[in-house]
């Protein structure tokens, strides 16, 4: 997990929406580019949901993960980009 990854899904939770991957960039300062790559990468991991084309949601697997009862080494997801 990278750092970006976790503020996707802090983000997710916190706003409890359905998000693109520009917006999430946009209001956790990073680029879009580089998020939705993470996105795609925490979903293919099971923590997020794609609803649309470019929209996420995070997952019952996402919201387990930031209540800690999901660890990193449970999660198969590259970290390096």
């Amino acid at each position: 997990m990278t750092q970006a990854d976790e503020r996707i899904l802090e983000f997710l939770h916190e706003k409890d929406i359905i998000s693109s991957a520009s917006v999430i960039a946009a209001n956790i300062d990073y680029t879009s580019e580089y998020i939705s790559r993470r996105c795609r990468k925490l979903m293919d991991a099971g923590l997020l949901q794609r609803v649309d084309p470019t929209n996420y949601r995070i997952t019952q697997l996402g919201e387990r993960y930031l209540t800690g009862e999901v660890e990193d080494d449970e999660i198969q997801l590259d970290s390096e980009e």
